[in-house]
């Protein structure tokens, strides 16, 4: 069993050709012990990617199409009537796999997606009055297409804020998509774990050991600070947004072989994790707000 993290991205590289940052950005979800939102266009590989991650990892995997006509115990699971025992066995949904693949999240009502919080925040369900731990380690990566608005339901800022990163895939480039062409890049269903449960633990306990110097723990506080007293702010980085952007550079950075935090870590990781959490109160996108902030706090973008 391998005990280098980057064969797993070499591996991951292998079957969505020309990704390398964004497929680093979800394997370093995934090592912080957060989830992944992916926002892009059909077709380009976000199911695949999920599969492939699941593959390789060496975890069962599961995958909700979210619809409007679904309801939450077709997630978490629900309690029916066994007459041989004479009372409700809890029957598990599919949230119970240690990857879940939750496509076109936005699709769904608002109380179908409310099921998924409990889950993603505390790693446990709650169904007829008893709580049920989830797996650990434990991966939510969802999907939706932001160029379509009708007939889906926008996900709160409470949900939103429950994902450690927000990312798109977008096309591959010429030759990647001419080795797509060839058929070159490798298929989830032909891939072997090259971790499993034992190691991956192993890397999130080094992750977040990770060390962090009193002026990277300055930058830190100066961002949180920035963004409340920012006019162009209208809610600013609560503390769960400063853990999640810790987090997350602490495992870009142990992917990049270090035990130690960066300047250049934090640059890689803000924006995909406080793009989807700052509201604007002028005409910005959350990710050009971010990376404003950053200019500010620090003094230099993405």
């Amino acid at each position: 069993m391998t005990r280098s993290p980057a064969l797993l991205l070499d591996a991951l590289g292998a079957v969505l050709l020309d990704k390398e940052r964004a497929l680093r950005l979800v394997l370093s979800g995934f090592l912080a012990g957060g989830h992944v939102l992916v926002e892009d266009v059909p077709g380009v590989g976000k199911t695949t990617l999920a599969l492939a991650l699941a593959r390789l990892l060496g975890l069962d995997f599961a995958r909700v199409q979210m619809t409007a006509d679904l309801l939450p115990g077709d997630i978490l699971g629900s309690s029916l009537f066994d007459p041989r025992e004479q009372r409700f066995v809890f029957h598990p949904g599919p949230i119970f796999h240690a990857v879940v693949l939750v496509d076109e999240i936005n699709r769904a009502s608002p109380r179908s997606q409310s099921a998924l919080l409990e889950a993603m925040a505390e790693g446990q369900v709650s169904v007829d009055g008893q709580s049920f731990p989830l797996p650990r380690p434990f991966f939510v990566m969802a999907t939706q297409n932001p160029q379509e608005h009708a007939g889906v339901f926008p996900l709160p800022e409470s949900q939103l804020d429950r994902f450690t990163l927000r990312l798109s895939l977008g096309y591959p480039g010429r030759e990647a998509e001419r080795g797509l062409l060839m058929g070159e890049n490798h298929r989830p269903t032909d891939l072997a774990a090259v971790a499993d449960i034992t190691l991956l633990r192993q890397w999130q306990a080094q992750v977040a050991a990770v060390f962090l110097s009193s002026e990277i723990q300055d930058m830190l506080l100066a961002l949180a600070q920035g963004s409340r007293h920012d006019a162009r702010v209208r809610i600013g980085l609560s503390p769960r947004g400063l853990l999640a952007l810790k987090a997350a550079a602490q495992a870009w950075a142990f992917l990049g072989g270090r035990d130690f935090l960066t300047p250049d870590d934090l640059r890689a990781v803000t924006v995909p994790v406080l793009g989807h959490r700052l509201l604007s109160t002028a005409a910005l996108d959350g990710n050009d707000l971010a990376a404003l902030l950053m200019q500010d706090a620090w003094g230099f973008g993405p």
